[in-house]
């Protein structure tokens, strides 16, 4: 035990200082925000659409538009794209508080609204979640618990994660929502007393991923209970969901 606090002591203080300084580093391989070419595509061209495994693109006026909500951020698009129209940037910044906003056009060059009133008013201070793993791989769950650790300590914001859904705010959902959770997903919905918020975090949560449109998933939990967040991601980077929970409570704009 004394070798043990010896070394604590001596490693010092671990936790970022993020948002009172600058980004932690990310990953040089990092894919954040997408960003569309203005012009048009070549006629009928279709390759960025051909490669994408999950229809996350589709054609607005001739040029391309790429929906987040169903992007897994592989960049398979990007390398398909021959004109070179695609890029994906080290913005991490990419929840939204409309299904819609998910949506990246050509020219755009904002970020989408954030911003929740009634979480702002009620949860600024102090807000639980219970989460609801419906049929993910995991992935967002794990990157969800980093934001735990010592080096984040989501805590000092005064947001934790909580065991009974009496006890919590808002609903934190992944996974593509299969037909067995179907029902623990209302009734933890339901138990959880209003005024509440639910946060759709991963393409699963807010499309159905790459399970989309089959007959065993709902594609996802907006179909079934109002989502008031969307964090996009497959699965999104710790910095980025702790950046959506951050701007959902007003902490961060």
């Amino acid at each position: 035990m004394p070798g043990i606090l010896q070394t604590r002591l001596q490693q010092g203080f671990r936790t970022m200082s993020w948002p009172d300084a600058p980004l932690p580093p990310l990953p040089d391989r990092f894919r954040g925000l997408p960003s569309l070419g203005d012009a048009d595509c070549p006629e009928n061209c279709g390759a960025c659409l051909g490669a994408c495994p999950t229809g996350a693109l589709h054609l607005e006026d001739g040029r391309a538009a790429l929906d987040t909500g169903r992007c897994l951020f592989c960049g398979a698009c990007a390398t398909a794209c021959g004109a070179a129209r695609i890029t994906f940037t080290a913005e991490h910044r990419l929840a939204a508080a409309s299904r819609e906003a998910l949506v990246v056009r050509p020219g755009d060059t904002g970020l989408p609204s954030r911003r929740v009133e009634l979480a702002r008013k009620l949860f600024s201070r102090s807000l639980k979640l219970r989460e609801v793993s419906a049929g993910g791989c995991n992935a967002c769950e794990a990157d969800t618990n980093v934001l735990g650790t010592l080096a984040w300590d989501l805590g000092r914001f005064g947001i934790s994660f909580v065991a009974s859904p009496r006890h919590a705010d808002g609903l934190l959902v992944t996974g593509p929502v299969p037909e067995n959770m179907r029902l623990a997903l209302l009734k933890t919905w339901e138990a959880i007393p209003a005024p509440k918020i639910c946060i759709a975090l991963g393409a699963c949560a807010i499309s159905g991923g790459p399970f989309a449109g089959h007959a065993e998933v709902h594609d996802g939990a907006g179909g079934l209970i109002p989502v008031d967040l969307f964090i996009p991601g497959c699965p999104p980077h710790p910095l980025t969901i702790l950046d959506g929970l951050l701007a959902l409570i007003g902490r961060i704009e």
